[in-house]
């Protein structure tokens, strides 16, 4: 999955980032029937707007976003980007293609002018604090690597799920087995040149690109304390707004 037979990576001024919007949100049903998971508000909000007002604020001024699922309902209700102050670029799928899947499909859009690049990735159900602008230092030592790797932005383990995804040593590298083990908060920076081999409209999970990348010592890691959310449930959801609403009655809708 790691290939090295490709030009060296970048790290752009032109930072660009992939808002992973193409599940259907299963767990969010029946609202999700009608409305796309990113599109749900939490203090009086979208998600995925929190989200594009973040990435906008560190700096980010082209982001991708794929959709399969009521994709239409997003490309209206967000345009071109212009009044976030960045580019817009959707990347629809007929069926949704799961990460790495999507990633691949998303690459035209990801590089430019076909240069590899290191990217930044959040999923679209995640509501958090995180100051993506710290990333910029770990973009630029992977666009260092020789070998495509990654940097994960991890979070103490949540009640759903207690063991975690992998462990996390003290000078920040990732590692399969081990201790203090924390849950991947879906925050991540990738190198394109990981997916090129992965041919467009294939339907491909991200999680074996991790555990070889780890295996393999490519992966660097930090851990983040501050507010995150998984919204996967309604419950959780109200609750998230709830909480907004108390803090930032700014944004009440």
């Amino acid at each position: 999955m790691t290939q090295s037979n490709h030009p060296p990576a970048k790290a752009s001024h032109d930072r660009t980032a992939m808002i992973f919007a193409a599940g259907r949100g299963e767990r969010m049903r029946p609202l999700t029937d009608t409305c796309p998971k990113p599109l749900l508000a939490v203090g009086g909000k979208p998600l995925v707007v929190w989200q594009i007002e973040q990435l906008a604020a560190a700096g980010y001024t082209r982001i991708v976003i794929n959709h399969a699922w009521l994709g239409a309902q997003i490309e209206s209700a967000l345009g071109d980007g212009a009044r976030f102050g960045v580019r817009l670029h959707y990347s629809p799928e007929h069926d949704a293609l799961e990460t790495a899947g999507g990633i691949a499909q998303a690459l035209p859009l990801i590089e430019s002018n076909g240069v590899p690049e290191v990217f930044l990735a959040v999923s679209g159900d995640v509501y958090s604090a995180y100051d993506f602008a710290r990333l910029n230092t770990h973009a630029q030592a992977l666009a260092a690597q020789a070998q495509p790797g990654m940097h994960l932005v991890m979070v103490p383990n949540p009640p759903f799920h207690p063991k975690g995804d992998f462990a996390l040593s003290d000078d920040g590298r990732l590692a399969l087995e081990g201790a203090p083990r924390y849950t991947f908060g879906n925050i991540g920076l990738y190198d394109t040149r990981m997916f090129r081999d992965l041919a467009p409209g294939t339907k491909r999970a991200l999680t074996p690109y991790y555990r070889e990348s780890i295996a393999q010592g490519h992966v660097s890691g930090e851990l983040y304390e501050g507010v995150w959310e998984n919204v996967g449930t309604p419950a959780q959801l109200n609750a998230l707004d709830a909480a907004l609403r108390k803090t930032t009655p700014a944004h009440h809708g």
